[in-house]
């Protein structure tokens, strides 16, 4: 009986190391992803079917409750701007000045034709807050060495039940990521690359977003530039900044 007793408390110690391990990585992940503030210009290139086009945009964000931002170009999306404030979106149309409040199912509607919905693009919380981490493996990614780590919702109000991410070991970047409804259909995937250090922190510049539900080639969304931690206008974060 004590043989036993002993066997039990070792496996127990055991999980309970497993599961530390793979929140204490996704917690350094948070560390490198997340910010204080940013502001960053990024191109987002749509890959269709038949042909591509790529949107330029400069954005800033305050915590995962805050984001304003503004589309550069082409010419038929000049002058377009995007506000969030907590869960609401507000998005402001130039060519027929109105501010169009974007909620309920609008959200998972897909943001000028990308990989990418509305909801992707809301949802800034840290990966530890809403999910809870488990490591199912290790793998070769890219010529870096990967842990697997299967992530499964903490909370209800989470566009993606589970998730399946590549973390690099050495980085604590992700690589590849899956994301699953709960009903366990594969819904999109992603690949980050060309991973930069700026200000302390590893951060992938490149993002290949796919849309399994829909044709074409998936969505690159490439930042060109980044910095954080710096000081925003707070009346960006206002509805009467989508008119100015």
């Amino acid at each position: 009986m004590k043989t036993i007793i002993t066997l039990l408390l070792i496996l127990a110690s055991l999980i309970g190391f497993g599961q530390s391990t793979a929140d204490e990585i996704l917690k350094k992940v948070d560390q490198n992803m997340s910010s204080e503030n940013r502001v960053f210009e990024s191109e987002m290139t749509i890959q269709a079917k038949r042909n591509s086009r790529t949107i330029r945009s400069k954005s800033f964000s305050i915590g995962n409750k805050k984001s304003y931002t503004e589309y550069l170009s082409p010419a038929r999306e000049l002058g377009t701007k995007m506000l969030k404030l907590e869960n609401q979106l507000w998005i402001y149309s130039p060519s027929t000045d109105r501010i169009i409040q974007i909620s309920g199912h609008m959200l998972r509607q897909s943001v000028m034709g990308s990989d990418l919905s509305y909801e992707d693009m809301m949802d800034d919380r840290k990966l530890s807050d809403v999910y809870a981490a488990v490591i199912i493996g290790t793998e070769i990614y890219e010529n870096r060495n990967a842990k697997i780590l299967e992530l499964t919702a903490k909370t209800d109000d989470v566009a993606y039940f589970r998730r399946k991410i590549w973390i690099d070991n050495e980085r604590f970047v992700p690589l590849k990521e899956e994301l699953y409804a709960k009903s366990g259909q594969l819904l999109k995937q992603s690949t980050m690359s060309e991973v930069i250090k700026i200000q302390g922190r590893w951060f992938p510049t490149k993002v290949v977003y796919k849309d399994m539900l829909r044709q074409g080639d998936g969505t690159i969304f490439k930042i060109t530039k980044i910095s954080f931690n710096q000081e925003i206008p707070e009346y960006l974060f206002t509805k009467a900044a989508l008119k100015q």
